[in-house]
């Protein structure tokens, strides 16, 4: 047998003690852990936790486990919204398959799960949404994905709205740029597969009644198109728009979840502006990269730019009372006497519940309802302890490596 494995290769030396010699379908129960989020696999998964990290364990034939292997390689790389992938086992006794070695997404969930808990208010135009962005942003990176459904994709929810991310790479396809029939084809693979797991949700009555999966499938299409040429057209405008229509599209493309790369001005002979815009095919990072710099504090998109919201109002709080202070003075402040003191006050047995962040984030959103409610600011430290016990308490418990550890090392666990 061989390994290979991404740098730092330290991180998969645990899992060398594992019996790769055996087919997954016959490795020890006690060796493997119960992720109650993972979505439907046409292959054999199982997960298993090795120095403080959980991985998913994927057998599938050597092949299509090596190019799997070097698309999410590539992936990973370029920051494109895939599971990480830590290594491939191949050349495995008995011609077995090879074994594909991803690390577990934290916080995230399947389409399934999101459809099943209790807190599950998600609508099925929002999950299509964000499906669609995730599609839209490999077709820009030139990857046809040949396999894109709901099964394939887990999502994390990012400021109360969600964020989708690729689990399974075996069709996809690199190219330096996708053809409008490549596109086309696999939006259409999308729409196909979509329905039919909206239709097996509607059979399980884990779909609204008032939701008809054929049409919520049928509106992918669209929805992508549209998306694709906001997010691709070239716009034509006079020159003395041009500093106001630039702001505008470059902020529109922001609202939309991307970022922005290389902006081209191309002078026409009647003397009009043609404005192209390159998007970064990478997740996008602008807020995330301030929030990281002002507070040390890493989390998602969405949520960086909510938390860099309330970071502002606070400093201008700061400013009212005691005059200009700079931006690394405000964020240390924030982050000590605002975002803390809420993290630290969520009760022991409802950590884990939802990710920091999100849970400061819906800590704020209670806020705003029960000051509206009130007819004045009840504070942030009321809205939490409401938020505690009204909102957090009914949220069961979200997967992360620790809280699938903890779970394994309960009585009468396996």
């Amino acid at each position: 047998m061989r390994f290979v494995f991404r740098p730092p290769a330290t991180d998969g030396a645990g899992l060398l003690e594992l019996p790769w010699h055996l087919p997954l379908a016959r490795w020890d129960p006690g060796l493997v852990l119960e992720v109650p989020q993972r979505g439907l696999s046409r292959h054999v998964v199982r997960f298993v936790a090795q120095e403080g990290g959980v991985f998913a364990l994927k057998e599938i034939s050597e092949p299509l486990a090596r190019r799997e292997y070097a698309l999410l390689s590539q992936f990973q790389e370029e920051g494109l919204p895939a599971v990480p992938v830590l290594g491939i086992c191949v050349d495995r006794p008995n011609g077995q398959d090879a074994i594909l070695v991803t690390r577990y997404l934290e916080y995230s969930m399947s389409y399934r799960y999101l459809f099943s808990r209790p807190a599950g208010h998600h609508s099925v135009p929002q999950l299509i949404d964000t499906l669609v962005v995730l599609l839209v942003r490999l077709h820009l990176a030139g990857v046809f994905w040949g396999d894109c459904s709901l099964s394939n994709t887990l999502f994390r929810l990012d400021a109360g709205t969600l964020a989708a991310y690729l689990v399974d790479a075996e069709t996809a396809e690199r190219h330096p740029e996708l053809s409008h029939g490549q596109r086309s084809y696999d939006v259409d693979l999308a729409r196909e597969r979509v329905g039919g797991e909206l239709l097996d949700l509607q059979a399980g009555e884990l779909l609204p009644e008032q939701i008809d999966p054929i049409d919520v499938a049928d509106s992918l299409p669209p929805r992508y198109e549209a998306l694709w040429e906001e997010v691709t057209r070239e716009e034509v405008f006079c020159r003395e728009e041009q500093r106001f229509r630039i702001a505008e599209r470059l902020q529109r493309l922001n609202d939309l979840g991307f970022d922005v790369g290389e902006v081209e001005l191309v002078t026409l002979p009647d003397g009009k502006v043609k404005l192209r815009v390159g998007t970064r095919v990478a997740e996008p990072g602008h807020n995330r990269r301030e929030l990281f710099r002002l507070t040390g504090l890493e989390v998602q998109e969405r949520q960086a730019r909510r938390l860099l919201n309330d970071l502002r109002g606070f400093r201008a709080y700061l400013e009212e009372a005691d005059g200009p202070i700079t931006d690394t003075v405000a964020g240390h402040r924030w982050l000590a006497e605002v975002y803390q003191p809420v993290i630290d006050a969520i009760p022991p047995q409802l950590v884990g519940r939802l990710e920091p962040a999100e849970v400061f984030h819906e800590v704020l959103e209670h806020r705003w309802l029960l000051s509206e409610r009130a007819g004045r600011d009840v504070g942030t430290v009321t809205a939490a302890r409401s938020y505690f016990d009204s909102v957090l308490s009914k949220i069961p418990e979200e997967v992360t490596t620790a809280s699938v550890i903890a779970r394994r090392h309960q009585p009468g666990a396996r």
